[in-house]
């Protein structure tokens, strides 16, 4: 008989915790929830003040019976899951199902697995916290009650299987409207210039760019302008005026929180964030690591906290003094955002002694990067800033104003072992030459550069999990699933890495912020965040929220559907004849997108594909160039003559006058096959 029984969601989280325990400890899993809302209906009871009617999950019957033995033979339960709302709702329901003794049942929670953490969790048990239990139910019942009241508005007007989310209808909403700013931006011309001018005491050349006049700023909008300024400077000399030499700081940038990872990996890593998560999550729950066994990586990885242990803060400067010098050291605290909940630390390592390359050998590729990246981020948040010699100069010809700016390492500090992506990346740039005021400088070369401005950059899974922290809608559990689940539902679509709304999901996207103006909404959605975050606190009953929710939108509902009722959504008409009744086709959606269907069905069934073509002829034969789709979703560019005539395939879009062989076959010969 086991003294001593913890219950955790998953088989490596145990066989991690299982190492620090004693052999009268039998430790289990639950695989992640085992009781929810049911999928065949609704789930909730309206009339009965929203009462959740919480089944059993299909197909763990057996499992349920195996944690009820081995709890019957156990002495205490712990109930060990992950330390969030979800698992706090996880545990609940595992107290559930074995009965609810409150003697003998209890809770245990640690940021990190290790055997300080486990064991001392173990000694500190408390009884599971209700607030946080609330929190989830909360928002998993107003989640439901949108989606299952909201979908088959979607069903009826568009097409069956459509679901629409109260996160994941907003976060379309935000990717919809940049494409809109896109499509509807106007290019305003604007130029700069550059002057290339020498030192000739030290022969050494440099770049200074227009300012203005006098040295008051002004901006160059047309070719009228930089011609009249081009005429006046011609004969001019260029004098320095000003010049400004000093230092300046760069600080290290803080440990990372479940969004910064994301955006992070994503950018120095490319990993998209369901990677990142699922990578994560085996760093968190345990890694066989050669001479040491199952070993935690990190710390939880669903955080919006830049906090970090006393404890962990000493390792790290232990670590660093040790590695680089006392003079690469700095205790450093960093202050988290007003909105985050604070309930976890950073994400960071569990131990400073494993460095990266050391345990390599035991780790997949992928999570070798990863754990990388979290590492080396770790400590360079408390390293020492760098430091550069920075130098400005303001230079005259003919009253226009000139500026050039140049700046050298001093002291590498924190960037010896980590810098932010190129996104965030300052440049290094060369020093000037040792210039003094009043000195003439050689005009080399004068170089005027006519540009446009452009349009707002389409959202990538970084950008958009920005902007949707920004704003305050989802929490670092929410960012991954909800990107996911768009894509899935063909509401977006990636290309390259940028994500572009689908014909689909402009439609669905038009329907729902027409008749759901109040829920389909950046501000409400936020609050409806704050809200859960005040039910954790035990700030405001989880029911009282919903019923305040459930008023308004029940009035809103009744009204759309009764407004829908005789409305149909029409087709749009394509050119394109039906080549068995000669009707003009319409277009549909699928579940790979928008498609051409004959509209006499049910008497003409005849369908075909949107044939995508692209302006630039195949670089190989000259053809017309189609675009297709991987399985994955994925865009690549194949000739209309593959595989007759022609054998070009690539995932890149062809450029005019691009040259293409054979042998470029290399990494795509797998497109063809994976075409829906």
């Amino acid at each position: 008989m086991a003294d001593k029984l913890i219950i955790v969601e998953s088989p490596a989280k145990a066989n991690t915790i299982k190492k620090f325990l004693g052999g009268s400890t039998k430790v289990v899993a639950s695989m992640g929830h085992i009781r929810d809302l049911p999928k065949s209906k609704l789930g909730v009871d309206i009339e009965n003040d929203f009462e959740p009617e919480y089944i059993n999950i299909r197909g763990k019957g057996d499992l349920i019976k195996s944690l009820k033995k081995e709890a019957s033979k156990a002495k205490k339960i712990y109930l060990a899951t992950d330390p969030d709302r979800e698992g706090e709702a996880i545990a609940w329901h595992l107290a559930y199902i074995l009965n609810n003794d409150k003697e003998k049942i209890v809770r245990v929670t640690f940021n990190e697995i290790t055997k300080g953490a486990v064991k001392k969790a173990i000694q500190e048990p408390r009884s599971i916290d209700i607030n946080l239990v609330d929190a989830q139910q909360a928002r998993r019942v107003l989640d439901r009650i949108v989606g299952y009241k909201i979908s088959p508005l979607l069903w009826k007007k568009v097409k069956r299987g459509l679901s629409a989310g109260r996160v994941q209808s907003v976060a379309v909403k935000l990717i919809v409207d940049r494409e809109e700013e896109i499509e509807k931006f106007i290019p305003e011309e604007y130029w700069n210039l550059f002057v290339d001018l020498e030192d000739e005491k030290s022969k050494k050349q440099f770049e200074a760019r227009f300012y203005g006049k006098d040295n008051k700023k002004q901006e160059i909008h047309n070719k009228e302008e930089i011609d009249e300024i081009l005429k006046n400077i011609e004969k001019a000399k260029y004098i320095v005026k000003e010049v400004k030499k000093g230092e300046k700081k760069r600080n290290a940038a803080p440990p990372f929180t479940t969004s910064t990872m994301q955006q992070e990996a994503s950018r120095k890593l490319g990993f998209t964030l369901k990677k990142t998560m699922s990578i994560a999550q085996m760093l968190y729950e345990g890694i066989k690591i050669e001479g040491r066994g199952a070993v935690g990586l990190i710390t939880y990885m669903r955080t919006d906290s830049t906090r970090i242990s006393e404890e962990a803060r000493k390792t790290a400067k232990e670590h660093i003094v040790a590695t680089y010098g006392e003079e690469y050291y700095e205790n450093r605290y960093y202050k988290t955002s007003k909105d985050s909940q604070d309930a976890h630390e950073a994400i960071r390592p569990t131990y400073a002694d494993l460095e990266p390359d050391s345990i390599k050998s035991s780790l997949t590729n992928d999570q070798y990067k990863l754990y990388k990246l979290i590492y080396n981020r770790f400590m360079a948040s408390q390293m020492a800033s760098a430091i550069y010699n920075t130098m400005s100069v303001t230079i005259d010809a003919n009253n226009y104003t000139f500026k050039a700016n140049g700046q050298s390492i001093k002291f590498k500090g924190f960037m010896t072992l980590y810098v932010e992506s190129e996104e965030n990346k300052e440049e290094e740039k060369g020093m000037l030459p040792d210039l003094e005021e009043n000195q003439e400088v050689k005009k080399i070369k004068i170089n005027p550069k006519q540009s446009f401005t452009e349009p707002p950059p389409r959202y990538t899974e970084a950008s958009l999990v920005k902007a949707l922290e920004e704003k305050g809608i989802g929490r670092p559990s929410t960012y991954s699933p909800t990107i996911t689940t768009i894509l899935e539902r063909h509401y977006i679509e990636k290309e390259q890495k940028q994500l572009v709304p689908t014909e689909l999901g402009k439609v669905v996207n038009k329907l729902l912020i027409e008749n759901f103006t109040d829920i389909i909404n950046v501000e409400f959605t936020a609050k409806i965040e704050n809200e859960f975050d005040e039910i954790a606190e035990g700030k405001e009953p989880w029911k009282k929220m919903i019923r305040e929710f459930y008023g308004p939108f029940k009035k809103e509902l009744d009204k759309v559907e009764k407004d829908l009722e005789h409305v149909e959504l029409e087709d749009e008409v394509s050119d394109i004849p039906c080549e068995k009744c000669g009707r003009l086709m319409v277009y549909k959606y699928g579940r790979y997108g928008k498609f051409l269907a004959c509209p006499g069905y049910p008497e003409c069934k005849n369908t075909k594909p949107i044939v995508e073509t692209i302006d630039v002829p195949c670089p190989s034969c000259g053809g017309k160039v189609i675009v297709k789709k991987s399985k994955r979703g994925r865009r690549f560019y194949i000739c209309e003559n593959n595989p007759k005539s022609c054998k070009y395939i690539s995932w890149n879009k062809p450029k005019p006058g691009e040259k293409w062989d054979e042998s470029q076959l290399k990494d795509i010969k797998k497109a063809q096959k994976n075409t829906p």
